[in-house]
């Protein structure tokens, strides 16, 4: 048994089968909804039912409030419809314009930057090429079953001289990933992934000046995104704001002041939540959106990407929109949810 979801206010219409998700089902027939984790943690995915009935899945109040639900919205990654659906969603343009593959690649090199993160570099097969936008992800399928989500950090048109795909790691101890990346993981090991999926990547059809807002690994999809803009000659104005606790966190801090000099619309603001004595740091300090809203009170003729920790890609989509009059729809997010978040 088949259910019909119409998309407002695009019109286009696509199948979802008996206990699929709304979701699911847009990304296997390349229709672009906006989504992020695909797993009730992140609220990406809300949209509003105009008509027809779903049953929910488990999903995060944070991500759904009971109050949201009754007011008629709905996640679409755990949303599996019991009629005919009229949904009113946002398409984004591109979000299903690439295959999603299945495909072995190979360490080629671990570096770690900083004690608790490392940097991955993975050979594709050279017959096989991943195309994506700057800011999507891959799973990774591990030998239970169960995935794990990164973000490419380098651009896409690095594929074209060498097929491989650059990873930003934190290593969350306990994490059964991370902990085989920083135990027993060695270069020619072989993973499998999927990809590439999610909506966060930069909207070309814009002029508006960009704010890029990190905070830790978040910034993996930002570099890869400035390394596009820098590739497409993008040159809209762009300063990027990237959070950490101290200055080693900032593990490649020596690429974004580089790319800083190196652009002259691209301006870089490192900054600091918890410094210590020996970071001997000058710059700024305190949480990363509000250094933005600092500099940034006005914010109506802007667009933003944030990546990182939900708290902070929260805070900022809340405080930006109320303080600083971004419009609601210019504000565009990866929360990178870890196991533990959506728990």
């Amino acid at each position: 048994m088949t259910f019909t979801v119409t998309v407002q206010p695009s019109g286009h219409t696509f199948t979802v089968e008996r206990d699929e998700a709304v979701l699911a089902a847009a990304i296997r027939q390349g229709v672009g909804l906006p989504y992020g984790c695909k797993d009730g943690a992140c609220g990406s995915c809300k949209s509003r039912l105009k008509d027809g009935r779903v049953i929910h899945g488990a999903h995060q109040l944070k991500a759904l409030s009971p109050a949201e639900e009754e007011a008629g919205y709905i996640l679409t990654c755990c949303a599996t419809p019991q009629t005919d659906l009229v949904i009113e969603s946002r398409e984004v343009v591109g979000a299903g314009q690439f295959p999603i593959k299945k495909m072995p690649c190979r360490v080629s090199r671990i570096d770690k930057p900083a004690p608790d993160v490392a940097v991955l570099k993975l050979q594709l097969p050279a017959n096989d090429r991943l195309q994506y936008h700057a800011g999507q992800y891959v799973e990774f399928i591990l030998r239970d079953g169960s995935r794990r989500s990164y973000s490419m950090a380098n651009a896409p048109h690095t594929q074209e001289t060498q097929p491989g795909i650059e990873l930003h790691i934190r290593h969350m101890p306990g994490g059964k990933f991370t902990d085989h990346v920083f135990g027993a993981m060695k270069e020619k090991d072989i993973l499998r992934m999927e990809g590439p999926f999610g909506s966060f990547f930069l909207r070309e059809d814009s002029d508006k000046p960009i704010v890029l807002l990190a905070s830790g690994t978040g910034f993996a999809p930002i570099k890869a995104i400035l390394e596009h803009m820098e590739h497409k000659a993008l040159a809209r104005p762009t300063v990027l704001y990237w959070g950490c606790r101290r200055r080693a966190d900032l593990y490649l801090d020596d690429w974004a002041q580089a790319a800083a000099a190196r652009l002259p619309w691209l301006r870089y603001v490192p900054v600091l939540s918890e410094p210590t004595a020996e970071d001997a740091w000058s710059g700024r300090t305190g949480f990363v959106h509000q250094a933005v809203m600092a500099d940034w009170p006005d914010l109506s003729g802007h667009q933003v990407y944030a990546c990182g920790a939900p708290v902070m890609v929260e805070s900022a989509r809340r405080d930006f929109v109320a303080h600083c009059g971004l419009p609601e729809d210019e504000f565009y997010a990866d929360a990178f949810t870890s196991e533990a978040d959506k728990h």
